[in-house]
């Protein structure tokens, strides 16, 4: 009896949309719900928008990477459906790939709620269930924590009615992209400013926070292998992997043939930013020398 039920039970979790999953959030989400409750009505205590990205062939990994603000009905409990549906039209039109996966609400002190605007939801990610995402704001700019949360919805008890469901928690992160990064950077660099602002640095500011970055990570796993060498440091086996990979990665090159390769690609960034800004003068010469035409 017990190798049926364990048969039974492989063969209904095959379907990808009965396999539990992770999530992975895109600093975009965050940004667009932030700005979307900075610029809420007067009263309104939290907004309502979409959240848009993509699942895996296996439905084990969901990327949210982008997030739609919706128009909120706080009476009715609900969203102008037009609205809804042109502005994913139009989504859809620059990124085919990504299709409706929940939506969020970003607030303060919130939590799951069983709305109608639940189940509205699930009827564009079916036969997914709707992810609902939460950003707390007062977490997000007063504390460490990002304040992100995502949960699914499930039925309890026997009446199939949209607020007869338990919100549970689903494993959520915040991912990046390598070229998100610097903009990242220099948003958190203007926490240290007192007006809270962050002006743009040039290309050869770039590469010296970056040589200066990568120097002081050499520096930070130097002392980190010396001092397990010396045992006063116990080791950590998946810290030596992971130290092991990216040492083989990098190719084995002499001194002087590194030297000779990063300074010819200094000379061709510098020779790019000469003519960037010598182009930008003769543009500008251009347009003086035609008001003075006219």
């Amino acid at each position: 009896m017990s190798k049926q039920l364990d048969t039974l039970t492989v063969n209904l979790s095959t379907a990808p949309y009965q396999r539990a999953f992770t999530t992975s959030v895109s600093p975009v989400v965050l940004f667009t719900g932030l700005d979307h409750f900075l610029r809420r009505d007067d009263g309104q205590n939290k907004v309502v928008g979409a959240i848009l990205g993509v699942r895996s062939q296996s439905g084990t990994e969901v990327e949210i990477r982008n997030a739609m603000p919706l128009i909120y009905n706080k009476k009715e409990q609900s969203i102008d459906d037009e609205h809804y549906r042109s502005m994913y039209e139009l989504h859809q039109r620059v990124n085919p790939e990504e299709v409706v996966l929940g939506w969020y609400t970003a607030g303060t002190a919130l939590s799951p709620s069983a709305t109608p605007l639940h189940a509205s939801f699930a009827d564009d990610t079916a036969p997914f269930q709707p992810i609902h995402l939460t950003i707390d704001t007062d977490a997000l700019l007063k504390t460490d924590d990002m304040g992100v949360r995502a949960y699914v919805s499930s039925p309890v008890g026997f009446a199939n009615k949209p607020g007869n469901c338990l919100f549970l928690a689903v494993p959520c992160e915040i991912k990046y992209l390598d070229a998100e990064r610097s903009g990242l950077d220099m948003l958190a660099s203007a926490k240290s400013t007192e007006n809270r602002t962050a002006s743009l640095i040039s290309d050869m500011d770039h590469i010296e926070v970056a040589v200066k970055k990568l120097q002081e990570m050499l520096e930070r796993i130097s002392k980190y292998v010396d001092s397990v060498a010396n045992g006063s440091v116990p080791p950590n086996n998946a810290i030596g992997r992971y130290i092991m990979d990216t040492v083989s990665v990098v190719p084995k090159i002499d001194t002087t043939v590194f030297e000779k390769m990063f300074n010819s690609h200094l000379q061709d960034l510098l020779m790019v930013v000469y003519l960037a800004n010598m182009t930008r003068t003769q543009l500008s010469v251009a347009e003086r020398l035609q008001l003075l035409a006219n």
